[in-house]
């Protein structure tokens, strides 16, 4: 049975600039098979665009609070469509 792949745009709030977000993030998408990018925003936020089955997208989340020094306060989850694209990338 195929996967379906869903794609989500988040923004995280928190302590996430300055504690290896972005680089932790990258190696979680990677270890899970996940594609798109993650940045950081002008205002302290971190922008991400993940694609994947929606487990391992949750998974990504759970693991990336579990992370040191990492304190996400919210996050703002939208549902997007899909594209075509390989890896996941720093931007």
């Amino acid at each position: 049975m195929r996967k379906t792949m869903v794609r989500k745009h988040i923004y995280f709030s928190g302590d996430v600039q300055g504690v290896g977000f972005r680089y932790r993030s990258y190696y979680i998408a990677q270890s899970l098979g996940l594609t798109g990018w993650v940045e950081n925003l002008w205002d302290g936020r971190v922008e991400m665009e993940v694609q994947g089955d929606e487990n391992s997208i949750q998974q990504m989340l759970v693991q990336i609070q579990k992370q040191r020094w990492i304190e996400v306060n919210h996050m703002e989850i939208m549902e997007i469509p899909c594209v075509e694209e390989r890896g996941f990338r720093i931007r």
